[in-house]
């Protein structure tokens, strides 16, 4: 295996500096607590900070570690760091009366970038999007005009829809829209459906003037690996069946086809309607989050989650607003790779 397949992450406190074990490197982190920044830290890396925290909820760092120590900079609007396979950007824009152009601007960017280091594989991307179901000055809601913004610059990164990879879009509790993305150089993605869902990108024109511009998850083989299954990366998933909110009013009915969508993404079967080996149980998720949208549905959400994950999944809950009014929860998550080890 290539000295840059282990490509790492995990969760810790934001009152704790980075220090990854010896020979590892932080390529990148992004901070959930009560502030937004995009900075180049002390210790060299770019550093994303999104006001997600609240009390009775998580505040934490995610951290992304790498066996090569990598180069940074900053441009613009974006900071990155990129080691020779793999490449982290993360992206800020400030609050605006409309954000389509400018989010078409700034993606356009990063996706440039990713084509100038030399990373074509784009295999996760995280949007962070303040007053997300909130209307823009043109009434238009927020998230939607986001999307079509996000999806224009798509547009220009690729041809179809076999380039869009896992992603999340989330409310945030300030304001402007933020990004982090994660690509490679050599590594071979395989973005996944499923098929209890419909496609992102299909969903009829009553969810906004731009479908959106995301696979429900991704499947990262490492350069080098010698066969075996790579990291899968699971989008954020809410309680839609088809392309239908399911369940409105009802936070644990809604958990629970959650969690039965995630089950069903990661199954043998649906993985193999994909082209792919293997397969995974609930219990096999790793760095999990969880997006909650009315603070007293805390209790129930993690009743079920506690029963649905095992012992070793490191699960963080976040009081934010989902991407519809009538969503009242969202999880995401990865299952490890060989590769992936702390």
């Amino acid at each position: 295996m290539s000295r840059h397949a282990a490509l790492q992450a995990h969760f810790t406190s934001l009152d704790a500096i980075p220090r990854p074990a010896p020979g590892r490197h932080v390529l990148g982190t992004v901070a959930f607590g009560e502030r937004t920044a995009l900075s180049l830290t002390g210790q060299g890396h770019p550093e994303l900070a999104i006001p997600m925290a609240s009390p009775g909820f998580d505040s934490f760092r995610e951290v992304w570690t790498t066996g090569t120590e990598p180069l940074t900079g900053a441009r613009g609007n974006l900071a990155f760091a990129h080691d020779g396979e793999y490449l982290f950007i993360s992206g800020a824009i400030p609050p605006l009366p409309v954000y389509r152009k400018t989010v078409r601007e700034v993606y356009e960017a990063a996706f440039a970038l990713v084509g100038e280091l030399g990373y074509p594989h784009i295999f996760r991307m995280w949007n962070f999007v303040g007053d997300i179901i909130g209307p823009n000055a043109e009434g238009l809601e927020i998230y939607q005009d986001f999307v079509a913004g996000r999806a224009e610059a798509f547009a220009s990164y690729g041809d179809g829809t076999g380039h869009m990879p896992a992603a999340t879009g989330i409310g945030t509790r300030g304001e402007g829209i933020s990004f982090t993305l994660l690509a490679c150089r050599e590594g071979r993605p395989r973005h996944v459906e499923n098929q209890r869902q419909t496609p992102a990108y299909h969903y009829p024109e009553q969810y906004g003037p731009k479908p959106p511009s995301f696979a429900r998850a991704t499947r990262l083989h490492p350069a080098g690996a010698d066969g075996g299954d790579g990291a899968l990366f699971v989008s954020g998933t809410a309680s839609i069946l088809g392309h239908e909110t399911v369940h409105r009013g009802d936070v644990g009915a809604q958990t629970d086809v959650v969690l039965e969508n995630i089950a069903e993404l990661i199954s043998g079967p649906n993985l193999a309607a994909a082209g792919l080996d293997g397969g995974h149980e609930l219990k096999d998720l790793r760095l999990v989050k969880v997006y909650v949208r009315h603070e007293a549905d805390l209790p129930v959400v993690r009743e079920r989650c506690r029963s649905a994950f095992g012992p070793d999944t490191e699960v963080m809950y976040m009081n934010v607003a989902v991407c519809r009014d009538d969503l009242l929860v969202e999880i995401e998550g990865l299952v490890p790779g060989p590769e992936w080890t702390r």
